[in-house]
């Protein structure tokens, strides 16, 4: 049990002073309330010696005042322990979400978002729920159980090993019921991921769910996972239903085995009714711990097995860190661009962690500081592969990839990504505005320099026409725009950092020829003195690079400026004609 609960002693520690004033309180409550069937089993024997008003205003009193003490120490041992339980929830729950901002886009290729979105709320809660109540209870039942040993004791040795006779069968109980209470919740929880992966995709997809009429098929699928959660999770109340009433069977069982032994010794006059009935109330004010114990166990059982699975969330370190940063490479240094590839092969890694076929292969290539680059090539050719391994979205073998002379490894990711202006493939944009989508990563730029960007991405004046100008919501993912305004207003959060190199994957496939050719020339006037590399299938939009690389199969095939390409009658060249075809086809018609 402490074995499982080993992840989370550094968080408990953070409250150790909390939890000593915690158990403190808790301990004077459990002490408190100990003396409740005492005082009656006193009262009852004074009582039948003379019953004055007095003797019954006196106990009424006591009996009052132990209850009102009682119920001040128990809301304060509720709020300092559940508190700490908050307290610690809030300190995971940053802990997770950090974690999961550091870890790279393959980590998320290899697990499914509904899977995380589930260990950070239903096994979260499950943690709060063992380290909150699940603590309170068993320091409650513990104390309250070793008080109330102490006055059964007392009364009657053989009373009280009669009225122990039972609980073996309640040890017993309690330890295999929770170890199948363990195994089912993990198999719930497991389930759970499931349908939350399940629903998340669906509520991703719902337009391409809606245009194929696929509704039903989904709802029917979601049904038959549902179905499956709820099975498992009725073979998990029918357990615990079964745990309960037994505990209170046992009890009942003892309580049986006092009347009969206890009624011999009073009449026995052995123990006074008094101390019978003091007896008697204590096991009957033992029922809630007892009844506790099994909840307790319950939540126990599920928050440790709810802590392994955020463990293992919490304990993944990062593929890509800062481990081989360069200390001299300090933030204040200028990056110039100057990118390098050298005899670079590259493959991805498969989710059982072996690797896949090559996708780059032995790429040896510069692009000078200043410069533009554009990549062209078939589908799957590996160019989007290729430029996210300059801001190490994903890393490629050390030393293969440069920057300024440096592997991107010695670079702080920070530093790194700071000086890089990425607008990938597909475009993402937030539920927010607007204008906090376009200062996404540049918190720090003026108003000014958000409109000069949205200028540079030909985007701004379509904005400025909205109702509510930049700071209209944009919708889920940008729900509201079209595809060319989401890649223009991308663009310009990027041109917003004032990159030193801009990397452009496909990102003006939305856009018209016209506006494109706009844009390209406002990006060859900003982009001056700095590093730009393109990606698209345009000719159009690729002709006026420095430089053209073609990548097929992986490996670089062609590379030169438009013009050279054309005449070796390639790849490029092929290109070109098929566009200028379709271009006169269109115009013809």
């Amino acid at each position: 049990m402490f074995q499982r609960l080993k992840p989370l002693l550094p968080y408990m520690r953070r409250y150790t002073r909390a939890y000593l004033w915690g158990g403190i309180v808790a301990i004077l409550s459990s002490a408190v309330w100990v003396f409740f069937p005492h005082i009656i089993g006193i009262a009852i024997d004074d009582l039948n010696h003379g019953v004055t008003r007095r003797k019954i205003l006196i106990y009424a009193c006591v009996l009052v005042a132990i209850a009102v003490a009682k119920g001040v120490f128990l809301f304060y041992t509720r709020w300092i322990l559940i508190g700490i339980s908050r307290d610690i929830e809030f300190d995971l729950r940053n802990d997770l979400f950090r974690q999961l901002e550091k870890q790279p886009a393959e980590y998320y290729q290899q697990r499914r978002t509904g899977d995380i979105m589930a260990r950070m709320t239903n096994d979260l809660n499950a943690v709060r729920m063992l380290l909150g109540p699940g603590i309170m209870y068993s320091a409650n039942t513990l104390l309250f159980s070793v008080f109330a040993l102490y006055f059964l004791l007392r009364i009657s040795p053989l009373l009280t090993l009669a009225a122990l006779v039972p609980l073996p069968l309640a040890s017993i109980l309690v330890q295999v019921m929770g170890r199948k209470i363990h195994e089912r919740f993990e198999r719930i929880q497991a389930m759970f991921s499931d349908i939350s992966a399940q629903a998340q995709e669906n509520f991703s997809a719902a337009r391409l769910i809606r245009a194929f009429a696929q509704e039903e098929a989904q709802v029917k699928a979601f049904e038959q996972s549902n179905r499956e959660y709820i099975r498992r999770g009725l073979r998990l109340v029918q357990l615990m239903g079964m745990l309960w009433p037994t505990l209170e069977f046992i009890l009942g069982l003892a309580m049986v085995i006092v009347l009969l032994v206890g009624g011999r010794q009073v009449l026995a006059h052995r123990i006074t009714v008094g101390n019978f009935t003091a007896f008697s109330t204590y096991l009957v004010m033992l029922t809630w711990p007892i009844i506790a114990l099994g909840w307790v166990v319950n939540l126990f059982e599920r928050g440790t097995a709810s802590v392994t699975r955020i463990h293992e969330l919490l304990a993944e370190q990062p593929s890509i860190d800062d481990r081989e940063a360069a200390p001299d490479l300090a933030a204040n240094s200028e990056i110039y661009g100057d990118i390098e590839f050298r005899n670079l092969s590259f493959s991805y890694a498969n989710a059982d962690g072996t690797q896949a076929a090559e996708v780059l292969r032995d790429i040896s290539l510069k692009i000078p500081s200043g410069s533009s680059l554009a990549l062209v090539g078939p589908t799957g050719a590996g160019k989007t592969t290729l430029v996210n391994l300059i801001p190490r979205l994903y890393d490629a073998p050390s030393g293969t990839v440069l920057i300024d002379g440096h592997p991107v490894r010695e670079y702080p990711l920070d530093r790194l990504r700071a000086n890089i202006g990425f607008v990938p493939q597909e475009t993402f944009l937030f539920s927010e505005t607007v204008r906090e989508n376009i200062l996404f990563g540049a918190d720090h730029a003026s108003r000014e320099e958000m409109l000069s960007a949205a200028e540079g991405a030909h985007i701004r004046q379509e904005f400025e026409e909205f109702p509510h100008g930049f700071e209209t919501l944009v919708g889920e993912r940008g729900l509201t725009l079209s595809g060319g305004q989401k890649q223009r207003a991308a663009l310009a959060r990027a041109l917003v950092r004032n990159p030193r190199i801009l990397i452009l994957d496909d990102a003006l496939a939305s856009v018209d020829t016209y506006t494109e050719e706009r844009i390209l020339e406002e990006l060859r006037q900003r982009m001056q003195g700095r590093t730009t590399i393109l990606i698209s299938h345009r000719v159009s939009t690729v002709r006026n690079a420095d430089r053209i690389a073609v990548l097929v199969a992986g490996r670089i095939a062609e590379l030169g400026t438009h013009e050279e390409l054309i005449e070796r009658n390639g790849y490029y060249a092929d290109l070109y004609e098929k566009q200028r075809l379709e271009e006169e086809l269109a115009v013809a018609r």
